[in-house]
């Protein structure tokens, strides 16, 4: 399935934050993709509740490396860190 947005971490139209920054979607990302597909996708929640729990629980899950080959943090880690998981 195509994602119903442009994946860019990059320049004025970008849909999403770089690795460094934290991964995840710019608040401009989620208002498109939100407008395009009818969803409701929320901000990050890293003071807590439910819904951290719940990302935190189920992205601390997923297969892959916390670090690429080159030593850096992939976006999986850097998802995590910005959730405060």
């Amino acid at each position: 399935m195509a994602s119903p947005i442009r994946k860019t971490t990059k320049g004025k139209g970008r849909n999403y934050l770089s690795t460094k920054e934290g991964a995840g979607m710019t608040a401009a990302g989620r208002k498109a993709y939100n407008a395009k597909t009818g969803s409701n996708l929320k901000a990050p929640q890293p003071e807590g509740g439910a819904r951290k729990k719940s990302f935190c629980a189920r992205m601390s899950g997923m297969p892959g490396p916390m670090k690429d080959e080159n030593g850096k943090p992939t976006r999986k880690a850097a998802s995590l860190k910005r959730w405060k998981c």
